[in-house]
Protein backbone atom coordinates (compact mmCIF):
# COMPACT_ATOMS: atom_id res chain seq x y z
CA UNK A 1 0.00 0.00 0.00
CA UNK A 2 1.07 3.38 -0.28
CA UNK A 3 -0.63 6.78 1.18
CA UNK A 4 0.75 10.14 0.33
CA UNK A 5 -0.55 12.27 3.18
CA UNK A 6 -1.27 16.00 2.53
CA UNK A 7 2.21 16.26 0.02
CA UNK A 8 3.01 19.60 -1.46
CA UNK A 9 6.32 20.28 -3.24
CA UNK A 10 7.60 23.35 -4.09
CA UNK A 11 10.56 23.45 -6.24
CA UNK A 12 13.78 26.28 -5.91
CA UNK A 13 12.62 28.43 -8.51
CA UNK A 14 9.02 29.31 -6.72
CA UNK A 15 6.81 26.50 -9.23
CA UNK A 16 4.34 24.74 -6.85
CA UNK A 17 4.13 21.45 -8.75
CA UNK A 18 2.00 20.01 -6.07
CA UNK A 19 -0.25 21.10 -4.03
CA UNK A 20 -1.90 19.25 -0.69
CA UNK A 21 -2.53 16.02 -2.31
CA UNK A 22 -3.80 12.76 -0.59
CA UNK A 23 -4.16 9.66 -2.00
CA UNK A 24 -4.13 5.90 -0.77
CA UNK A 25 -2.63 3.48 -3.28
CA UNK A 26 -4.32 0.34 -2.01
CA UNK A 27 -2.16 -3.31 -2.85
CA UNK A 28 -2.10 -4.93 -5.78
CA UNK A 29 -4.22 -3.04 -8.00
CA UNK A 30 -3.25 -0.90 -10.50
CA UNK A 31 -3.57 3.65 -9.96
CA UNK A 32 -3.33 5.82 -13.07
CA UNK A 33 -2.39 9.23 -12.17
CA UNK A 34 -3.92 10.88 -15.87
CA UNK A 35 -3.66 14.86 -16.58
CA UNK A 36 -1.75 17.24 -19.22
CA UNK A 37 2.20 17.70 -18.71
CA UNK A 38 3.43 19.74 -16.05
CA UNK A 39 0.01 18.64 -13.99
CA UNK A 40 2.18 17.65 -11.47
CA UNK A 41 1.72 13.81 -11.47
CA UNK A 42 5.18 12.57 -12.14
CA UNK A 43 6.43 14.93 -9.45
CA UNK A 44 3.98 12.55 -7.29
CA UNK A 45 5.24 9.61 -8.48
CA UNK A 46 8.31 10.50 -8.00
CA UNK A 47 8.08 11.19 -4.19
CA UNK A 48 7.37 7.34 -3.89
CA UNK A 49 10.63 6.24 -4.76
CA UNK A 50 12.75 9.79 -3.23
CA UNK A 51 14.19 11.04 -6.47
CA UNK A 52 11.72 13.48 -5.19
CA UNK A 53 10.88 14.66 -1.50
CA UNK A 54 7.85 16.51 -0.89
CA UNK A 55 8.61 19.82 0.59
CA UNK A 56 5.28 19.03 2.90
CA UNK A 57 3.79 16.25 3.49
CA UNK A 58 4.39 12.18 3.95
CA UNK A 59 4.29 9.75 1.69
CA UNK A 60 4.07 6.21 3.27
CA UNK A 61 4.71 2.58 2.44
CA UNK A 62 2.75 0.32 4.62
CA UNK A 63 3.66 1.47 7.86
CA UNK A 64 6.99 3.25 6.81
CA UNK A 65 7.60 6.73 6.17
CA UNK A 66 9.49 6.83 2.83
CA UNK A 67 11.62 9.92 4.44
CA UNK A 68 12.93 7.43 6.97
CA UNK A 69 14.11 5.19 4.41
CA UNK A 70 18.29 5.34 2.82
CA UNK A 71 17.12 6.15 -0.84
CA UNK A 72 19.14 4.24 -2.62
CA UNK A 73 17.83 0.80 -0.39
CA UNK A 74 13.98 2.40 -0.92
CA UNK A 75 14.75 2.86 -4.98
CA UNK A 76 16.76 -0.76 -4.93
CA UNK A 77 12.90 -2.55 -3.45
CA UNK A 78 10.99 -0.57 -5.98
CA UNK A 79 10.76 -1.59 -9.30
CA UNK A 80 10.69 1.24 -11.75
CA UNK A 81 9.87 1.85 -15.53
CA UNK A 82 10.60 5.15 -17.45
CA UNK A 83 8.98 6.82 -20.83
CA UNK A 84 12.69 5.84 -22.33
CA UNK A 85 13.54 2.41 -21.22
CA UNK A 86 17.05 4.04 -19.80
CA UNK A 87 19.28 0.76 -20.62
CA UNK A 88 22.96 0.69 -20.52
CA UNK A 89 23.81 0.37 -24.28
CA UNK A 90 27.20 -1.10 -23.48
CA UNK A 91 25.34 -3.71 -21.60
CA UNK A 92 23.48 -7.21 -22.82
CA UNK A 93 19.96 -7.58 -22.60
CA UNK A 94 20.63 -10.15 -19.68
CA UNK A 95 22.82 -7.87 -18.11
CA UNK A 96 20.69 -5.02 -17.90
CA UNK A 97 18.14 -7.24 -16.47
CA UNK A 98 20.46 -8.02 -13.40
CA UNK A 99 21.25 -4.22 -12.77
CA UNK A 100 19.39 -4.31 -9.44
CA UNK A 101 20.08 -7.97 -8.30
CA UNK A 102 24.20 -6.61 -9.36
CA UNK A 103 24.36 -3.68 -7.74
CA UNK A 104 23.11 -5.86 -4.43
CA UNK A 105 25.74 -8.11 -4.26
CA UNK A 106 26.91 -11.37 -6.50
CA UNK A 107 24.69 -12.49 -9.23
CA UNK A 108 23.63 -15.66 -8.80
CA UNK A 109 22.22 -18.57 -10.76
CA UNK A 110 19.13 -17.92 -9.80
CA UNK A 111 18.77 -14.53 -10.37
CA UNK A 112 20.20 -15.38 -14.29
CA UNK A 113 17.26 -18.19 -14.34
CA UNK A 114 14.76 -15.30 -12.82
CA UNK A 115 15.98 -12.91 -15.42
CA UNK A 116 16.12 -15.52 -18.45
CA UNK A 117 12.05 -15.76 -17.34
CA UNK A 118 11.01 -12.20 -17.07
CA UNK A 119 12.02 -11.76 -20.15
CA UNK A 120 10.23 -14.29 -21.45
CA UNK A 121 6.80 -13.12 -19.41
CA UNK A 122 7.43 -9.81 -21.33
CA UNK A 123 7.24 -11.17 -24.29
CA UNK A 124 11.39 -11.51 -25.80
CA UNK A 125 12.59 -14.30 -27.77
CA UNK A 126 15.33 -16.18 -25.54
CA UNK A 127 18.01 -14.94 -28.21
CA UNK A 128 16.88 -11.62 -26.95
CA UNK A 129 18.92 -11.88 -23.67
CA UNK A 130 22.43 -11.47 -25.83
CA UNK A 131 22.02 -8.75 -27.73
CA UNK A 132 22.27 -4.56 -26.64
CA UNK A 133 19.93 -2.63 -26.50
CA UNK A 134 20.46 -0.84 -29.84
CA UNK A 135 19.66 -4.80 -31.89
CA UNK A 136 16.34 -4.04 -30.45
CA UNK A 137 13.16 -2.50 -31.42
CA UNK A 138 11.71 0.25 -28.92
CA UNK A 139 8.83 -1.92 -28.45
CA UNK A 140 11.35 -3.89 -26.92
CA UNK A 141 13.62 -1.74 -25.12
CA UNK A 142 10.48 -0.90 -23.43
CA UNK A 143 10.29 -4.81 -22.83
CA UNK A 144 12.97 -5.24 -21.51
CA UNK A 145 12.89 -1.88 -18.93
CA UNK A 146 9.93 -3.36 -17.46
CA UNK A 147 11.76 -6.88 -16.78
CA UNK A 148 14.25 -5.26 -15.48
CA UNK A 149 12.18 -3.03 -12.81
CA UNK A 150 10.30 -7.04 -11.95
CA UNK A 151 13.83 -8.26 -11.44
CA UNK A 152 14.00 -7.85 -7.94
CA UNK A 153 10.45 -8.78 -7.76
CA UNK A 154 8.68 -5.61 -5.80
CA UNK A 155 5.49 -4.82 -3.93
CA UNK A 156 5.62 -1.71 -6.27
CA UNK A 157 6.08 -0.57 -9.60
CA UNK A 158 6.09 3.00 -10.64
CA UNK A 159 5.48 3.54 -14.42
CA UNK A 160 6.26 6.84 -16.16
CA UNK A 161 4.19 7.27 -19.06
CA UNK A 162 6.45 3.88 -20.06
CA UNK A 163 4.55 3.41 -23.82
CA UNK A 164 4.21 6.92 -25.00
CA UNK A 165 7.58 6.75 -26.73
CA UNK A 166 6.49 3.49 -29.70
CA UNK A 167 3.66 3.26 -32.14
CA UNK A 168 0.36 2.95 -31.01
CA UNK A 169 0.64 -0.85 -32.27
CA UNK A 170 3.24 -1.36 -30.29
CA UNK A 171 2.04 0.00 -27.18
CA UNK A 172 -1.62 -1.90 -28.03
CA UNK A 173 0.53 -5.03 -27.43
CA UNK A 174 2.92 -3.43 -24.53
CA UNK A 175 -0.68 -2.11 -22.39
CA UNK A 176 -1.71 -5.65 -23.23
CA UNK A 177 1.58 -7.36 -21.84
CA UNK A 178 1.32 -5.09 -18.76
CA UNK A 179 -2.76 -6.02 -17.70
CA UNK A 180 -1.18 -9.98 -18.28
CA UNK A 181 1.64 -9.15 -15.93
CA UNK A 182 -1.09 -7.77 -13.71
CA UNK A 183 -3.07 -10.61 -13.65
CA UNK A 184 -0.11 -13.16 -12.61
CA UNK A 185 1.98 -10.68 -10.30
CA UNK A 186 -0.84 -8.63 -8.80
CA UNK A 187 2.08 -5.91 -8.35
CA UNK A 188 0.88 -2.37 -6.54
CA UNK A 189 1.29 -0.29 -9.63
CA UNK A 190 1.22 3.47 -9.50
CA UNK A 191 1.09 4.36 -12.98
CA UNK A 192 1.25 7.99 -14.94
CA UNK A 193 0.05 9.33 -18.19
CA UNK A 194 -1.75 11.83 -20.59
CA UNK A 195 -3.52 9.33 -22.39
CA UNK A 196 -7.22 8.86 -21.64
CA UNK A 197 -7.97 5.44 -22.94
CA UNK A 198 -4.80 4.21 -21.59
CA UNK A 199 -5.80 5.16 -18.39
CA UNK A 200 -9.15 3.66 -18.50
CA UNK A 201 -7.61 0.73 -20.22
CA UNK A 202 -4.91 -0.14 -17.64
CA UNK A 203 -6.40 1.72 -14.00
CA UNK A 204 -8.33 -0.24 -11.64
CA UNK A 205 -8.69 3.29 -10.31
CA UNK A 206 -8.10 6.61 -12.25
CA UNK A 207 -7.23 10.36 -10.76
CA UNK A 208 -7.48 13.34 -13.50
CA UNK A 209 -5.28 15.78 -12.46
CA UNK A 210 -5.32 20.07 -12.64
CA UNK A 211 -2.29 21.54 -12.55
CA UNK A 212 -0.86 21.56 -9.08
CA UNK A 213 -1.96 17.42 -8.93
CA UNK A 214 -5.57 19.17 -7.82
CA UNK A 215 -7.58 15.98 -8.08
CA UNK A 216 -10.58 17.15 -10.83
CA UNK A 217 -12.46 13.43 -10.38
CA UNK A 218 -11.36 9.93 -9.27
CA UNK A 219 -13.17 6.43 -9.45
CA UNK A 220 -13.38 3.83 -12.24
CA UNK A 221 -12.48 4.84 -16.13
CA UNK A 222 -15.63 3.99 -17.42
CA UNK A 223 -17.12 6.17 -14.84
CA UNK A 224 -15.45 9.17 -16.07
CA UNK A 225 -15.69 8.98 -19.13
CA UNK A 226 -19.67 8.34 -18.95
CA UNK A 227 -20.30 10.96 -16.23
CA UNK A 228 -17.46 13.49 -15.95
CA UNK A 229 -17.27 15.73 -12.65
CA UNK A 230 -17.03 19.01 -14.55
CA UNK A 231 -16.44 20.99 -17.60
CA UNK A 232 -12.65 20.58 -17.43
CA UNK A 233 -12.91 16.51 -16.93
CA UNK A 234 -15.27 16.43 -19.48
CA UNK A 235 -12.52 18.36 -22.42
CA UNK A 236 -9.61 16.84 -21.05
CA UNK A 237 -11.56 13.28 -21.77
CA UNK A 238 -12.64 13.94 -24.72
CA UNK A 239 -16.03 15.60 -24.62
CA UNK A 240 -17.92 15.88 -28.16
CA UNK A 241 -15.30 13.16 -29.43
CA UNK A 242 -16.54 10.57 -26.97
CA UNK A 243 -20.53 10.87 -27.77
CA UNK A 244 -21.04 8.78 -30.51
CA UNK A 245 -24.11 8.54 -33.08
CA UNK A 246 -24.76 6.17 -36.05
CA UNK A 247 -25.28 7.51 -39.33
CA UNK A 248 -25.41 5.69 -43.00
CA UNK A 249 -22.68 6.44 -45.02
CA UNK A 250 -22.40 5.09 -48.49
CA UNK A 251 -24.49 2.09 -47.04
CA UNK A 252 -22.33 1.39 -44.47
CA UNK A 253 -23.51 1.66 -40.44
CA UNK A 254 -21.11 4.22 -39.43
CA UNK A 255 -20.26 5.82 -35.79
CA UNK A 256 -19.37 9.34 -35.66
CA UNK A 257 -18.24 11.70 -33.51
CA UNK A 258 -20.47 14.57 -32.79
CA UNK A 259 -18.42 16.98 -34.99
CA UNK A 260 -19.05 14.59 -37.86
CA UNK A 261 -15.94 12.71 -37.45
CA UNK A 262 -15.51 8.92 -38.15
CA UNK A 263 -14.70 6.62 -35.36
CA UNK A 264 -15.67 3.46 -36.87
CA UNK A 265 -18.21 0.47 -38.17
CA UNK A 266 -20.92 -0.41 -36.41
CA UNK A 267 -20.86 -4.03 -36.65
CA UNK A 268 -24.58 -6.19 -36.08
CA UNK A 269 -24.28 -9.69 -34.43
Amino acid sequence: MIRFEHVGKVFDDGTAAVEDFSLEVPSHTTTVLLGSSGCGKTTLLQMVNRMVDPTSGRVWIDDADVASVDPVRLRRRIGYVMQQAGLLPHRTVLDNVLTVPRLTGRVSAADRSRAHELLELVGLPADAARRRPDQLSGGQRQRVGVARALASDPDILLMDEPFSAVDPVVRAELQAELLRIQRELAKTVLFVTHDVDEAVLLGDEVLVLRTGAQVAQRGRGEEILLHPADGFVDRFVGGDRRRLHVEERAGTATVVDAAGCVAGLLETP
